[in-house]
């Protein structure tokens, strides 16, 4: 089965060029089909910088709107219905591409996602999907921002989507599931924490208990739960912490000539650094428990964060992730209800 995917073209501070690049890349390297949604004409001028597009399964669909980022998700949704995130999204609701990836703005492709595709039967609530990386490699936290505002069974259907999207993306056949919370002990947390606690206990998967902010990129659990509003503040602060790491070194190297001439001897071990916490190894963040694939990237994506978010929503796509989520909700709601 041949895959196409649906790229938004004008999404992104670097659009259409990181966009129109990440996918000669990624069509190149994967072999899927892309179709880039967006103003023909700004669209195909990009790709002409690239020779070999001619001969890469790359075609274009003309959106004539493009959201922007003042744009209220609301807004896109009832009033730009030929925008780019709009018509890639419908691609994917028509049959015509597997999934859609955007690093437009964050609400609108969460909204439209929702709106044009909807929830896969089962789940209550969508959750954006942080890949982050860990001592022992990577791991899965959700949610990151699409609730803010959560009842303990949605904390509960986000740890059994988790789940899947760790065996079949990270290849975990067993993932280790922990609740994110102010303490290891089950007394510790908040009603939502304490609730959602007595409810994973109950459940199939390999729950492991409450784990701490330091566990997060300890290796301790391959699936890591929250409500929205701590998941988004857990990943701005990583993101923040990588950076200001990164500056510091810097800073202090270029002190010196000695630590400059340092640096060269231990430079591979600082690249692989960089490359470890770099969300562009990552492409993107999957919008789980809707029916369809939506991949969400960062606003600053580079053509590497698109080539890498073409390759997850593939491996999603090939996978069936899909179908495995929908069962495991049926199967783990279940048995939360009897016990």
């Amino acid at each position: 089965l041949f895959l196409k995917i649906a790229v938004d073209a004008m999404g992104g501070d670097n659009a259409p060029q990181a966009i129109g690049a990440g996918a000669v890349q990624a069509a190149k390297e994967y072999g899927v089909g892309i179709i880039l949604v967006g103003i023909e004409q700004a669209v195909r001028e990009e790709l002409n910088r690239h020779p070999q597009a001619k001969t890469l399964p790359i075609e274009i669909r003309n959106a004539s709107e493009v959201v922007d980022m003042l744009d209220s998700p609301v807004t896109v949704f009832r009033r730009k219905k030929d925008s780019s995130i709009r018509v890639a999204n419908e691609l994917v609701k028509s049959g015509e591409a597997v999934a859609v990836i955007s690093a437009g703005h964050t609400g609108a492709a969460m909204a439209t996602s929702l709106f044009v595709l909807g929830k896969l039967e089962g789940v209550e609530r969508p959750a954006i999907a942080t890949f982050m990386p860990t001592i022992e490699g990577t791991s899965i936290i959700l949610d990151m921002g699409a609730n803010v505002d959560c009842k303990p069974n949605h904390l509960l259907q986000f740890a059994v989507m988790g789940e899947v999207y760790a065996k079949y993306l990270l290849k975990i056949a067993s993932p280790r599931v922990g609740l994110l919370s102010i303490g290891e002990e089950e007394t510790k947390g908040n009603e939502l924490t304490k609730e959602a606690f007595k409810l994973l206990t109950e459940t199939s998967l390999n729950f492991i208990g409450n784990v701490e902010g330091r566990d997060v990129m300890s290796g301790k659990a391959d699936v890591i739960v929250c409500d929205g509003f701590i998941g988004n503040v857990v990943l701005k602060a990583s993101e923040a912490v990588a950076e200001t790491i990164g500056l510091f070194l810097k800073t202090d190297i270029e002190k010196s000539l000695i630590r400059k001439l340092g640096y060269l001897l231990v430079r591979p071990a600082f690249q692989n650094l960089k490359r470890r916490v770099d969300y562009a190894e990552y492409g993107g963040a999957p919008l789980v428990g809707i029916n369809g694939i939506s991949i969400i990237s960062h606003g600053r994506s580079s053509d590497r964060a698109i080539k890498n978010a073409v390759r997850v929503a593939a491996e999603l796509a090939k996978s069936e992730v899909n179908k495995h989520v929908h069962d495991d909700i049926e199967k783990n709601m279940e048995l939360a209800r009897t016990k």
